[in-house]
């Protein structure tokens, strides 16, 4: 039997999504149309506008509807401190971790070159002029996620820093968060006692 072409249209679409296979994408759009057509507009209208409605912060990088962002606007923060995460939704495990208050600087990915991203590919560069716009910082905490790509990327900025003779204590997380797992997936307790056993390099 054909499958419609509207519904194959937003089955393929589904399946570009991470993590999404072909039986999951069929099943999202058959649930999809069980689902009444107000709700469908306001799906479609909430996916149509998410990037139409949010921007990148031109400081840290984060997410956000604002540009600077609330976290480097909030006059509260330790601006002394900057933590390098690679992805916006590591910032929100953090926050929820309630363990750090200083500022963000976020890379938007790792240095992987299986998949061709270099650090060129990522906003590593960009976390140079913050640590010398005058304002005093008393250490980066690298949160890279403890992988291969990860701790590639903790190593490239160490290097990066050094080579232009930036002196600035960096720490690396500690290791509460296991091998191989990603931030946004850890719980508060595991990220309070990674930061606690954050290490200067």
């Amino acid at each position: 039997m054909k499958t419609p072409k509207s519904i194959q249209r937003l089955t393929d679409s589904f399946q570009r999504l991470p993590g999404i296979g072909p039986k999951t994408a069929q099943r999202l759009t058959y649930y999809l149309l069980h689902v009444p057509q107000q709700q469908l507009e306001e799906f479609g209208e909430a996916v149509k506008s998410l990037k139409q409605q949010t921007k990148m912060c031109s400081v840290c990088h984060n997410i956000s509807e604002t540009d600077p962002c609330p976290i480097c606007s909030d006059d509260s923060r330790d601006k002394n401190t900057i933590c390098v995460v690679e992805q916006p939704l590591d910032i929100m495990a953090i926050e929820r971790s309630g363990a750090y208050k200083g500022l963000y600087h976020v890379l938007h990915g790792s240095i992987n070159p299986l998949d061709n991203i270099g650090p060129d590919e990522l906003f590593i560069k960009d976390l140079l002029p913050r640590l010398k716009n005058g304002i005093i910082i008393n250490e980066i905490v690298v949160a890279t996620n403890p992988t291969m790509e990860g701790e590639a990327t903790s190593l490239y900025i160490q290097q990066l820093i050094q080579k232009h003779n930036i002196k600035v204590p960096i720490s690396r997380i500690g290791r509460g968060l296991p091998t191989g797992a990603d931030l946004e997936y850890a719980d508060e307790v595991t990220l309070n006692k990674a930061f606690e056993g954050r290490r200067e390099y």
